[in-house]
């Protein structure tokens, strides 16, 4: 994983103790301490996998004695049927940890999935499909990493991450008197060195003076494609556009066939479906040791 992994030691730190501080008292009610097994991970519908390594991760962390298999590669397409891991050992530790690895695995598959089809309905043109930062309190580092394995990019991870003056600002500002101009320069002056800035902008004629603005990057915010492509048409190609607000499944290829160069969806990360994805434990493989 590209990932950090004292970062995501954390994150699977905080989901246990959410789950499992109490312990398993069903489990321990009824599981023989001595009773060994084997167990599968089985998809149970079409999509792109993620977070693999994760759910091994929080397995290991439960019993490091498990014995636990990645078959499947994060980024790679999967369909019912089809078993993405193996965890062998202590059955009351397999259950112990199945919900949070199960979790973080279809949450992260559901985005890598959903990322793909936003990804393949642009399919033939120069953009980018891209997250935000609309993700789950404390998962962002995860869902970003979950946008990538399904061949999106990542847009800001945080507020330090790049200068997007968007409604809010321009409307505190301009009540202070300052024009879209004034606002472009204080941002320039002040950015750290090689940022680039970027204005939201909701019609042509606000893209067209935040381009003269000084502004490197226009964000059309909820425009139509017709919208979008008159902007990308009029401003020079040094200045890049992207698209947000509003995006869907259904006019994601207009808004690409627009000419803009990125497409950031929030929902790639804030209303995903989980990828259904189930733990079977093999009756034929459990023994008392």
């Amino acid at each position: 994983m590209d990932l950090p992994e004292e970062q995501v030691d954390n994150i699977i730190d905080l989901a246990l103790a959410e789950d499992i501080s109490h312990g398993d008292i069903t489990s321990e009610a009824l599981i023989p301490p001595e009773l060994q097994g084997k167990a599968s991970i089985l998809v149970k519908a079409t999509g792109i996998v993620a977070g693999g390594e994760i759910a091994k991760m929080v397995f290991l962390k439960v019993d490091p004695s498990l014995k636990v298999e990645v078959l499947v590669k994060d980024g790679a397409k999967v369909q019912a049927g089809d078993i993405v891991a193996t965890i062998f050992g202590s059955v009351i530790s397999i259950l112990k940890a199945e919900r949070v690895a199960l979790n973080f695995l279809q949450r992260l598959s559901g985005i890598a999935s959903q990322t793909a089809e936003y990804v393949a309905k642009t399919r033939g043109f120069v953009v980018n499909i891209t997250d935000t930062r609309k993700t789950t309190p404390g998962l962002r580092l995860l869902e970003k990493y979950a946008v990538r394995m399904g061949s999106g990019k990542n847009h800001r991870f945080h507020l330090g991450d790049g200068i997007l003056i968007k409604d809010n600002h321009l409307a505190a500002l301009r009540a202070m008197g300052m024009s879209l101009k004034d606002i472009v320069a204080k941002a320039k002056q002040n950015a750290p060195q090689g940022l680039k800035v970027e204005v939201e902008v909701n019609t042509t004629e606000e893209a067209i003076e935040a381009v003269e603005a000084g502004a490197d990057i226009i964000m059309l915010d909820n425009m139509s494609p017709d919208e979008m492509r008159r902007v990308v048409g009029l401003i020079p190609s040094q200045v890049k556009t992207e698209a947000s607000g509003g995006i869907t499944l259904a006019n994601v290829g207009a808004a690409a066939r627009s000419g803009v160069d990125t497409i950031s969806i929030g929902a790639l990360t804030h209303s995903t479906k989980a990828l259904d994805i189930s733990l079977e434990l093999e009756p034929q493989t459990l023994k008392l040791l």
